[in-house]
């Protein structure tokens, strides 16, 4: 499996069972999302950062509820749960090349069990 297969199917895994990875992924999807776009919970720059139209509505209003400090329910967070896999590139993207090796060697051992 190459070093991107591995990542991705870490990723994935992660932010489909993982509540921590999902709310705090989603938290930084919606920071990519611009201001205009964070005001009316909709994808209107095609810039290809951020949630996806389908996606802006539910998961901005959700992030915004973590941000005012509730939690998400449990329904809530199935739907999380259920979307945020598709953004695992992005958040790939903002580890940054100092700490990816680490997460290599976290996919690599997480997956091996």
């Amino acid at each position: 499996m190459s070093e991107t297969e591995t990542v991705k199917k870490y990723f994935k895994s992660r932010l489909s069972t993982d509540a921590n990875w999902a709310v705090r992924g989603m938290l930084r999807i919606y920071s990519y999302q611009t201001p205009d776009e964070q005001a009316t919970l909709a994808t209107r720059n095609l810039n290809n950062m951020g949630f996806s139209g389908c996606d802006a509505e539910i998961l901005s209003s959700f992030s915004e509820q973590v941000q005012r400090g509730r939690t998400l329910s449990p329904k809530q967070l199935s739907i999380v749960f259920k979307k945020m896999p598709r953004y695992w590139k992005q958040l790939w993207n903002a580890v940054g090349p100092d700490k990816a090796p680490a997460v290599v060697e976290s996919a690599v051992k997480f997956l091996a069990v």
